[in-house]
């Protein structure tokens, strides 16, 4: 959790910092601070999305049982900005409501709680620019970094809260469809392992779950 708030307070303080350096670059002659179009370089981008999230299990029981949370709908927003011509630092927030739910084999999964999951995290993407047969420009990325969940539980008038470091790894792309606007589609696995002690003050040793986002959005740069 320290570690992602650490990323995130340099994610704010390196701003500044490259932006007065793309200026400078942008007003050297010879620069490379203009687009192949003509234009500025974009060097901040906001990519607001929607999507599906699949949890993975964090716990295991007897006779094939589990506890995980149930498939559910997730949207998001994405800050980057670019330290190098397709290199981006990125931040990420979203959130998801879900059922915990008890897997049971023949059955499926009996939901025994709610839960409100909030998703943070900060890295690296990395893009790989090319234009298609059609002239238009498609970028494919690829994304590493770390992060926490925030889980808020809700079963009656029973209240719990526990939050758990990620790592993630991501791939995706962005389909230009305007100057600025572009069309993201993205698939995002967070890996880690559910906080039990924070939720019930009980060391017990959960799986570590792999927890699969396939989103869509659209990226505004600038």
């Amino acid at each position: 959790m320290r570690l992602a708030s650490f990323a995130f307070a340099g994610f704010i303080a390196a701003a500044p910092l490259v932006l007065a350096a793309h200026s400078a670059s942008a007003q050297r002659p010879g620069s490379r601070g203009a687009s192949s179009t003509g234009g500025a370089a974009s060097l901040f981008d906001v990519t607001p999305y929607a999507g599906y999230m699949v949890f993975g299990d964090y716990l295991g029981g007897p006779l094939g049982t589990s506890l995980h949370n149930a498939p559910a709908p997730l949207v998001g927003v994405q800050l980057g900005m670019k330290i190098a011509p397709n290199l981006s630092m990125i931040g990420n927030l979203a959130t998801s409501n879900s059922d915990v739910q008890v897997g049971v084999p023949f059955f499926g999964g009996v939901s025994v709680a709610h839960s409100t999951v909030l998703l943070y995290d900060a890295g690296l993407q990395l893009d790989i620019p090319m234009t298609t047969a059609y002239g238009t420009t498609l970028s494919p990325f690829i994304q590493a970094g770390v992060g926490a969940f925030h889980y808020d539980i809700t079963q009656s008038f029973v209240n719990a809260t526990a939050t758990n470091l990620a790592a993630n790894v991501g791939v995706g792309a962005d389909l230009a469809i305007a100057r600025g606007v572009g069309l993201r589609l993205m698939a995002k696995d967070y890996i880690g392992q559910f906080n039990f002690h924070d939720a019930t003050s009980i060391d017990v040793n959960s799986s570590t779950a792999q927890n699969f986002a396939f989103t869509a959005g659209m990226r505004f740069s600038f």
